[in-house]
């Protein structure tokens, strides 16, 4: 049940418009690089985040928390429930500032401008008996078209009392945004020199800037040159070492001046153990009052709904640690679904780049085939700007998108909220140009760049990621099957005929309104399918592999695929960046990438199917059978008989063709996307391979590539031996439905491998949460630490599905 709907008897005034539709997408933590940030989904406008810094000694000031950040040594942060529609609740724990932050988000409908939000912080002790004092940062700003202004009298020695901002945008209209203290509050009142200092003590002091328009994320920087600058003139009357210096908390404040035009204000409150403030945003057009009563009456029955949803939508099954379990598949949920973000601006991205073995063909993305290459500009090239909704790795080293990443996110969001994994998917394919392509990394304005190294900031349009966008599509018509009970006949052409006010399911629950009305199903599917279509075309006409020039027997001549873009050492296009290759050759091909396109495939026949597009549903049938002919015939293009194992091929000093065997992730691309059949002959050595301990097999998940292989945790080891979660997820995706579920002769072995392996990569990746506090990019294969980038809680989140095998 909506929240909105539960909290209507008790406060009718104020939730009183519905928000099922993209409206209630509009505000939401949109700014998951910080540990805490606001933002609507519109370009150029007001953006909230929020610093605090420990005030115990002047050292602590330099370690001020903004942007999240593994250097930062946060014990943990995550949001406990979050719900894209409705709000959450976020914990961060700083043991070296000793606090613990709770950050509480609601939103409110209402109006013509995506309605109203209120935001509690607050925080206490994590060790009681260990002084805490903690200096805090509420900050707004504003960018493009619009303005606001304090409206609360300006006192030099700091306010008393709520502050309040209005302010209008073309977008947002008029506003208000107050920021009101608890009256329970207790600042640092006692300490050195604390008499000089009598008139601002206890105080809330504030700052207004005038900041370049597009550098309104830069507010950090900004805010701590006011509270240095201030700091260095107060301390000038101590300078004398034997004399000491006054507390912390008296001197490092804002200066409590604004500028005139100011488009960023800060706010900033100083507490000595406990505190908590909140801060409400009102849109006029709404015409609701709210105060902390709407946040105490809304967060409780919000938390209250949020646990009961979350165990009907990803149940855990009963066992010894049911409880444990619930709360950690509930927080690495919200926090996938809290680090969604809303992104704006140019990429760079170079027309021109090519190495070596990748110019036999001229790939001259965004134009003709028939293009004269000199008409294509050399060099990089800022783009014109984008905006895309996107969930995120990693708050903390990848905040941003990613292709390869946002398949599997979408899978996993699409269980919790249809409606917003397609408000994702949509933003998505429209960004694949007129050519068909898309670029792997979505690195939009300068926020995103700062994040990423400068040898990665480039995207070339001749470069591809697996196609996992065609993933969330198959999930989403799964979930139209599922919602429905329909056959596939009834789901297919005649879809369209059914009558549009007959609901598919009911009653209606949140973020479901295109499994709900079939004209809405068929219409998304229908503004797709163009893009996503010449997307399929692209990836066909430019990654496609030669087989006539080195004389390969295959049974189709145009079905083979090789990933343009890879170096000597990486082949960072494939998404397993320093998995074993061959040697760079024109003439090589990948076994992963002729498997996506045969699953890419598949998705294009299933939605043609859907949309009736009767013609092309042949045909990306034929292009399904030929490709998996190529994969499994007996012609043996990628499969090598000696070795028992799918291989790539590449071509020798004598231009003959040869298999590239590594055993690893790469040899399991047929069966882990279900493209073979459950009676294939090969499919009892790809199980002994998996199962096999000297090989992929571990207490912890499979390995990325075997224990027995030379390279095994060497180099980089990147994709050399870790364990990753959104293979493991694939290939007990491959054992659930397809080969422990239909008859074949390694059925019962199946079903025994798919429990084992779930059991093994539940047990561990809980394990490292309740050791560590966080999820990880990857663990290790032969302990099972989590290693690299922390939170990870995109595709790791996985795991939930697993526990509650959605597939």
């Amino acid at each position: 049940m909506r929240l909105l709907w539960l909290l209507l008897p008790l406060a009718p005034s104020v939730f009183s418009q519905p928000s099922n539709g993209s409206e209630s997408l509009l505000w939401g933590a949109y700014r998951p690089n910080l540990y805490f940030g606001l933002r609507p989904r519109i370009p150029q406008s007001l953006m909230t985040g929020l610093i605090w810094f420990g005030t115990q000694d002047y050292q602590s000031f330099t370690r001020a928390r903004h942007a999240c950040d593994q250097g930062d040594g946060l014990d943990s942060y995550t949001w406990t429930m979050y719900d894209a529609r409705d709000g959450g609740v976020q914990v961060l724990k700083d043991g070296q500032n000793n606090v613990k932050i709770t950050t509480e988000y609601l939103k409110v409908p209402g109006g013509q401008h995506g309605g109203s939000w209120a935001a509690r912080i607050k925080g206490e002790p994590i060790h009681p008996d260990i002084p805490s004092r903690t200096s805090l940062i509420f900050y707004l700003g504003l960018e493009g078209l619009g303005g606001f202004d304090m409206d609360t009298e300006e006192d030099g020695n700091g306010l008393d009392g709520p502050i309040e901002f209005s302010g209008s945008t073309p977008e947002l209209d008029d506003f208000t945004i107050r920021i009101v203290d608890d009256p329970e509050n207790t600042a640092v009142t006692s300490g050195p020199f604390a008499d000089v200092f009598e008139d601002r003590i206890g105080k809330t002091h504030f700052g207004g800037f005038r900041v370049p328009p597009d550098n309104i994320w830069q507010a950090k920087e900004v805010i701590i040159q006011d509270i240095l600058k201030r700091a260095q003139d107060a301390l000038v009357p101590y300078q004398n070492p034997a004399g000491g210096a006054p507390d912390p908390s008296f001197v490092l404040q804002l200066g409590d001046e604004t500028l005139s035009g100011s488009n960023l204000f800060a706010v900033q409150k100083s507490f000595d153990g406990k505190f908590q403030f909140d801060v409400f945003f009102e849109s006029k057009s709404a015409k609701q009052k709210l105060n902390a009563a709407t946040l105490d009456e809304g967060m409780r029955v919000f938390t209250s709904s949020y646990s009961e949803r979350f165990q009907s939508a990803f149940p855990v099954p009963p066992s010894a640690e049911h409880d444990s379990l619930q709360l950690f598949s509930q927080a690495i949920t919200s926090n996938l679904i809290g680090g969604v973000g809303y992104f704006y601006g140019r990429s760079i991205v170079d027309r021109s780049f090519a190495y070596e073995w990748d110019e036999e063909v001229s790939f001259l993305a965004e134009s003709d085939a028939e293009e004269d290459s000199d008409k294509i500009e050399k060099g990089a090239r800022f783009t014109e700007p984008k905006a895309l909704l996107t969930a995120t790795p990693s708050r903390s080293f990848f905040p941003r998108g990613f292709y390869w990443d946002e398949g599997f996110h979408l899978m996993h969001i699409g269980q919790w909220d249809n409606d917003l994994s397609l408000e994702i998917l949509k933003d998505w394919i429209n960004l694949i140009n007129e050519d068909g392509w898309v670029a792997r990394e979505q690195i939009l304005g300068e926020e995103a760049r700062s994040k990423v190294p400068a040898e990665f900031q480039t995207q070339v349009p001749s470069f591809a990621n697996p196609p996992t966008l065609a993933m969330a599509v198959t999930a989403f018509i799964g979930r139209l099957k599922a919602s429905s009970g329909l056959s596939n006949q009834d789901l297919g052409m005649d879809f369209g005929m059914r009558d549009s006010q007959v609901p598919l399911s009911s009653p209606q629950s949140p973020g479901s309104r295109y499994l709900q009305d079939p004209e809405l199903a068929l219409s998304y599917l229908k503004s797709i399918y163009k893009p996503l279509k010449r997307h399929y075309d692209w990836f066909r006409r430019t990654q496609r592999g030669q087989l006539k020039q080195y004389s390969r027997k295959a049974r189709s001549r145009t079905e083979a695929y090789r990933w343009r873009g890879r170096s000597e050492q990486h082949v960072l296009t494939s998404g397993m960046d320093d998995y074993p290759r061959g040697p760079p050759h024109a003439g090589e091909l990948h076994l992963d990438l002729i498997s996506w396109m045969g699953f890419f495939s598949r998705t294009m026949r299933e939605i043609s199917e859907f949309i009736g597009e009767e013609d092309d549903r042949r045909y990306f049938e034929a292009v399904e059978k030929a490709i998996i002919n190529n994969i499994d015939g007996k012609l043996h293009l990628h499969w090598n008989e000696e070795e028992q194992m799918y291989c790539d091929a590449s071509v020798n000093d004598d231009d003959e063709s040869y298999h590239v065997c590594h055993r690893g992730y790469l040899s399991l691309f047929p069966f882990l996307l279900s493209l073979l059949p459950p009676d294939s002959t090969h499919l009892g050595a790809i199980l002994d391979l998996l199962r096999d301990p000297e090989h992929l097999w571990s207490p912890f998940g499979l390995r990325s590539l075997s224990a027995s292989h030379p390279e095994f945790g060497q180099g980089e080891n990147y994709w050399k031996g870790p364990i990753w979660v959104q293979m493991n997820y694939l290939v007990l995706q491959a054992l659930h439905k397809t080969y422990a579920a239909q008859n074949g002769p390694y059925q019962e072995r199946a079903q025994e491998i798919y429990a084992e392996l779930r059991q093994n990569i539940i047990k561990n990746v809980h394990k490292e949460y309740e050791r560590t506090g966080y999820v990880w990019e990857q663990y290790d294969a032969n302990t099972g630490e989590g290693r690299r980038s922390h939170p990870f809680t995109g595709w790791t989140s996985l795991v939930t599905m697993i526990i509650s095998e959605k597939y």
